[in-house]
């Protein structure tokens, strides 16, 4: 079956620093794909290859076996795909009924947008936040919003940047539950996150970056136990 995202061979280099080496990952439609690494391995450089912020040095990025490399992040948004970052970028004088609005409105197909808001916002458990002004949120439930608006607009593929940050455990757990219903929707979701107990336990893949290229891929199970994964990610082997 093929990949709904394939991104093969994507070099981007800094001046002399390669921050991404030959990297090859791919997503699936219906599966959690973590992509883990320690601070500075390239993690977010990759996003931003991928949601079309920043142009690979060579490689490719496909989506749904279209090549979108040359394309901008409105283009593809427009094909399906979007992206929460580490920062909340919340429209924090809306409420969080409003903020999805705006990216239902903006989404590939705009009709129905308020009955798809509402049932968002139950998938993601937000009724109890609906009418409250974003900026009064506790970070926790800010990042929750942030990837309720994002599936506002139909994506096929979501990639969430550290979604988990500020999360306590409660919040994290339910965090988890929203991820698994959200692939159940037939989307593509891409998870760079450091919560491990997070993304070994809802993650079907796991993609581990140092250093600018993939160390190792697998199951959560296999990976958790690599000893490169231990070197690099954890410290000790």
């Amino acid at each position: 079956m093929q990949s709904l995202l394939e991104v093969e061979d994507v070099s981007v280099a800094f001046g002399a620093h390669k921050a991404l080496d030959g990297v090859r990952i791919t997503a699936q439609r219906g599966h959690i794909t973590g992509l883990i690494g320690p601070n500075g391995a390239g993690k977010s450089t990759l996003f931003d290859v991928i949601c079309g912020l920043r142009r690979p040095g060579s490689g490719s990025v496909r989506l749904n076996g279209e090549n979108i490399t040359r394309l901008g992040p409105a283009q593809r948004a427009r094909r399906g795909m979007a992206r929460t970052f580490q920062g909340l970028e919340l429209f924090g004088r809306l409420s969080v009924r409003d903020n999805l609005l705006v990216a239902a409105e903006m989404g590939r197909n705009p009709r129905g947008a308020g009955q798809l808001v509402d049932g968002v916002i139950e998938r993601a458990q937000l009724g109890a936040y609906a009418d409250r002004l974003a900026d009064s949120l506790p970070t926790g439930v800010g990042r929750q919003v942030e990837v309720a608006r994002a599936l506002t607009t139909r994506p096929d593929l979501i990639l969430l940047d550290e979604p988990a940050a500020g999360q306590d455990p409660e919040e994290t757990e339910r965090f988890a539950g929203i991820l698994r219903r959200v692939a159940e929707d037939d989307v593509a979701v891409l998870l760079v996150e450091h919560d491990m107990e997070l993304v070994m336990s809802v993650c079907d893949q796991v993609h581990v970056l140092d250093l600018g290229a993939i160390i190792t891929s697998g199951p959560p199970d296999e990976v958790r136990r690599h000893s490169a994964v231990l070197d690099a990610y954890l410290g000790a082997s």
